[in-house]
């Protein structure tokens, strides 16, 4: 059976965590320098209608790493920019590649392609969720505190698709959550009440930045105006107004607390420059560990040797 990654609730806790275990393993051989190419003769397509960093080079340099090639399908340079059906496109790619992933606006766009498509569709971004990005976040808090078990996270600033995520992240492992946003930009609403349903841990909604870092172990935050949003900036910055992560915040949450953010940031905005480059903050190492993460992910899903094993993940 095909597995898709959309959603961090595509999968089970016992996926997750394994998913865990295995980047520490993968990353420690990385380390060593001990090759590990299980993708070789395999192909992954990235579909991309949103400017990328970190996003497209990580995986293109986890597919090198996993002896696999990768191959970079901008919105204007191929036919689905022109127009081209999501079902027809689906269909033809999976005759030529192993794993498409994609990064677009709309939520129903990898949907679309994870229906009619016959191989594996993993969402490296949309407007609603980013799922890459937050299991990449919790394994980080594992490498800095030891375990997600017991600890509070914050969320500061918009209800995003990093919330979203978030939210879904904390129902599945059973983590404490709060989050902070100005009115008008909450986390999906559906969303948040399947994950309350479904969880077994605190996963709140709070007004005030103090009341979210009260605490925590780990403070997190993202843009105020993420990409497709431009036109907002000027009216965001005026919500989002004291919304940052800053040396006030930071007294608030545990001496031992860790300060993430998934990047770009905007510094003076959302976070400042004294916190992002305080020793707090583990940023950089966040961002390094979205290799090692989704080399997991792509070993999962692209080998056929162990794809009928995916319920181990």
């Amino acid at each position: 059976m095909i597995k898709h990654l959309l959603t961090i609730s595509d999968l089970t806790k016992n996926e997750i965590d394994a998913i865990f275990e295995k980047t520490s393993f993968f990353k420690e051989r990385q380390t060593r320098r001990i090759p590990h190419n299980p993708l070789i003769g395999k192909s992954i397509g990235l579909i991309f209608d949103k400017a990328s960093t970190r996003t497209r080079v990580s995986f293109e340099v986890a597919m090198h790493q996993l002896g696999g090639h990768a191959i970079f399908i901008s919105h204007r340079d191929s036919q689905i920019g022109r127009g081209e059906p999501i079902k027809d496109s689906a269909r033809v790619l999976s005759r030529y590649v192993d794993g498409i992933v994609i990064r677009t606006f709309g939520h129903n766009i990898v949907e679309e392609f994870a229906r009619y498509s016959t191989v594996p569709i993993i969402n490296g971004l949309t407007d609603l969720h980013h799922p890459c990005q937050v299991l990449t976040d919790v394994f980080t808090i594992i490498e800095k505190k030891g375990s997600y078990r017991g600890l509070k996270v914050a969320w500061i600033g918009d209800g995003n698709n990093m919330a979203n995520s978030w939210i879904e992240a904390a129902s599945r492992l059973g983590f404490d959550l709060a989050i902070a946003c100005p009115d008008g930009y909450l986390p999906d609403k559906d969303i948040l009440e399947r994950a309350k349903k479904e969880a077994k841990s605190k996963i709140e909604i709070v007004k005030s930045p103090k009341d979210a870092a009260k605490d925590a172990d780990v403070l997190n935050t993202d843009v105020w105006a993420s990409m497709g949003q431009e036109e907002e900036i000027e009216k965001r910055k005026k919500a989002f107004k004291g919304y940052q992560i800053n040396s006030e915040i930071l007294k608030l949450a545990k001496k031992d607390a860790i300060v993430m953010h998934c990047l770009p940031a905007h510094r003076g905005e959302e976070i400042t420059d004294e916190v992002m480059e305080g020793q707090n903050s583990f940023v950089f190492d966040q961002a390094g560990n979205r290799l090692h993460v989704q080399k997991v992910i792509l070993e999962k899903l692209l080998n056929t040797e162990t794809r009928n094993e995916i319920q181990e993940f």
